[in-house]
């Protein structure tokens, strides 16, 4: 009885010690609306395209897969979202938008950053900080 009670004292300890370095739906929040700016930005300049924002609504983390990337602990993280981008005169909205992330949690524990593979090598990767 004292061993089952020990073992269930050190699981909690543990779940504990572990829930501040898995992403959550904000970060993932975060790493999309990095994305979404980028590709607007290219827009912009190609297109001659003028947003005033954008909403991510409905986020739904369907699959959170832990590895290591780089000797840093990772993780990959799909699902969708539902996207209002704000035009000019009009708004468009994309339901179901489906997600595939690499985010990685630095070293300190501190700071996550998104990675997105480098189409110059296959163990490349580019890296941006999440604010």
């Amino acid at each position: 009885m004292v061993r089952l009670v020990l073992i269930g004292i050190m699981l909690v300890l543990l779940t504990g010690c572990g829930g501040g370095y898995i992403p959550n739906k904000q970060l993932v929040r975060k790493a999309i609306a990095l994305q979404i700016e980028q590709t607007q930005d290219k827009l912009t300049q190609k297109l001659d395209l003028h947003f005033r924002g954008f909403e991510i609504d409905r986020l739904s983390i369907s699959k959170q897969e832990s590895l290591t990337i780089q000797n840093l602990p990772s993780y990959r993280v799909r699902g969708t979202y539902d996207l209002t981008l704000k035009l000019p005169k009009r708004e468009l909205t994309q339901s179901h938008k489906p997600f595939d992330l690499y985010l990685q949690i630095q070293q300190q524990g501190k700071t996550w950053r998104l990675l997105l593979p480098d189409n110059s090598s296959s163990e490349a990767w580019r890296s941006y900080l999440l604010k």
